[in-house]
């Protein structure tokens, strides 16, 4: 019976993310052809030039790439916010049992990649790029999974979603306290009374969701000012819009249902678009066997299923889980594999970790490379499994 309550409250956020995926390997294609064909100065500069002049004070995203990755990158992460917080309420996440799986997968899934990065990067000026595999991508891992059709048991459906969105407070977590700029204790401080000003609205029941959003903006500029990234802000308004598992049109649900096409289908492939557009020139290998490209691949190809299985096997090891009903280690191999798809996050993160666009270019050219080899492995071995099965 729960295993039924959850896909179904699962299923709007797994379709859309499954389309967003194959929709972001269009655009990531789309994105590199106009990078290096005739248009590609036209293209690069319609993402990078400012459209609009607003008063330097203001110290607002006025570029395109920067729009798309301080503002709408942050409607992403109120999206991935409420994710976190319906499941920790009453999904997969809401009590130890049920979150000690995925939550273990996904620590082994961070830890495991920044340890073989570090190890490829130590003493050396890119070592700070640790946290770009260790981040797992839920449109493309989805979208992989959606591509083996009513075979997928739903329980490994609602597993990697639930490992993804745990990889994903993690990942929150580790851009907020290892890749955020000096910190302007001032803008902090309005900040904080800007969340207390969410929670009371929470606290007395406000069910309408405008108070909600209108603070949440102040909330992103302060946050954006104070040399925190702006996107944590979508984090902490998702923790305050109002959620009740016993009601079906609550402010949290409402809003998670009317985000969910606009982010798949909208956010996520601009932000491939604007982010993908790597210039292919020189020698491809040197870019890929710089320390920082293998450590990424490493990370993602190597580190992602080697942790998500060990840290799965450990936890099911010392019964502190149990595998659901229909899945076993194979599977988890299987997960393992998916969860090296790094992409939007991995991306994101390497923009954080890097200003230099010769570090930046070559770790996404690393992580594309790495991504798209962890879902033909995933796909192949899955399809195999699900075949002899």
């Amino acid at each position: 019976m729960m295993l039924q309550r959850v896909t179904r409250e699962f299923r709007i956020f797994y379709n859309s993310q499954k389309f967003s995926g194959v929709l972001l390997i269009f655009c990531t294609a789309v994105s590199l052809y106009l990078a290096n064909s005739a248009l590609s100065e036209n293209y690069l500069s319609f993402w990078h030039n400012a459209w609009i002049n607003t008063p330097a004070v203001w110290h607002l995203p006025t570029a395109p790439v920067a729009f798309i990755n301080d503002v709408l990158m942050a409607v992403f992460f109120l999206l991935v916010g409420m994710e976190i917080k319906r499941e920790a309420k009453s999904g997969e996440l809401s009590s130890f049992q049920r979150a000690s799986l995925p939550v273990a997968a996904a620590v082994g899934g961070m830890l495991a990649p920044a340890l073989i990065y570090w190890g490829f990067n130590q003493g050396t000026s890119t070592a700070h790029g640790w946290g770009i595999p260790m981040a797992t991508d839920i449109a493309f891992a989805l979208g992989v999974l959606s591509l083996l059709g009513n075979r997928v048991p739903d329980s490994l459906k609602v597993l990697l979603t639930a490992l993804a969105v745990a990889d994903d407070l993690g990942a929150v977590l580790v851009i907020a306290l290892f890749y955020s700029g000096g910190l302007q204790l001032n803008y902090l401080l309005v900040a904080g009374v800007i969340v207390v000003a969410l929670y009371l609205l929470n606290r007395f029941k406000v069910q309408q969701l405008w108070p909600y959003l209108s603070l949440g903006l102040l909330l992103w500029y302060c946050i954006h000012l104070s040399g925190i990234h702006a996107t944590i802000s979508g984090v902490l308004l998702a923790m305050m819009i109002p959620y009740d598992d016993k009601t079906v049109n609550d402010p949290l649900q409402r809003l998670e249902h009317a985000l969910h096409i606009p982010v798949s289908h909208i956010i996520m492939p601009l932000f491939a678009l604007a982010n993908t557009a790597i210039v292919l020139e020189g020698n491809i290998l040197d870019a890929i066997l710089l320390t920082s490209s293998l450590g990424i691949m490493a990370g993602l190809l190597i580190g992602k299923p080697l942790g998500i299985m060990a840290f799965v096997w450990l936890s099911v090891k010392t019964k502190l889980s149990k595998l659901p009903s229909g899945i076993d280690i194979r599977h988890i191999i299987g997960m393992g594999l998916l969860g090296g798809i790094g992409f939007t996050m991995s991306i994101f993160v390497s923009l954080l970790a890097f200003a230099d666009p010769g570090l930046t270019d070559p770790s996404k050219l690393a992580i594309l490379t790495a991504s798209t080899l962890s879902g033909i492995i995933g796909f192949i071995y899955l399809n195999r499994l699900f075949r002899s099965a």
